[in-house]
């Protein structure tokens, strides 16, 4: 048996009503995660248009809906994960500003929400060692 322990976020269980609409946008998510990464921009910047920027209690709300409803989202997919709860909130009408970045010693990447710049519901300390190479912010 191997020695590989998976760890998985935990959250606290949403409301009723944000739950559909949650497991919605971690299903999107798992689709969008296939494409190309600049079709994946592309497809962020569409979604991302005529949305008002989101607040920090916003996001944390939309990360913790679907790291609740999906496996996926709560173990190691962040791409799946930062895109399920961007658009979670794009479904409140916001957007969060999405990044991907990677470091190179050693190699990593790492996909996460921002607001103002700040990473929401990540270590702070952690996401500034990355790099960012995309970012989708709101946009009016």
């Amino acid at each position: 048996m191997s020695g590989v322990t998976l760890r998985l976020e935990s959250a606290s269980a949403p409301p009723w009503h944000l739950r559909p609409p949650a497991l919605l946008a971690a299903g999107v998510a798992r689709l969008l995660t296939r494409l190309p990464p600049a079709t994946l921009r592309r497809a962020l910047v569409f979604a991302s248009r005529g949305a008002h920027p989101a607040n920090v209690a916003q996001v944390l709300r939309a990360r913790n809906a679907v790291v609740y409803v999906s496996l996926a989202c709560a173990g190691p997919r962040c791409l799946q994960r930062s895109i399920a709860a961007a658009m979670l909130c794009r479904l409140g009408g916001t957007w969060p500003q999405w990044c991907t970045g990677v470091v190179t010693e050693p190699f990593a990447a790492h996909a996460w929400l921002a607001v103002d710049g700040e990473p929401v519901g990540e270590d702070p300390g952690h996401v500034r060692a990355f790099h960012v190479i995309m970012s989708v912010p709101p946009r009016r």
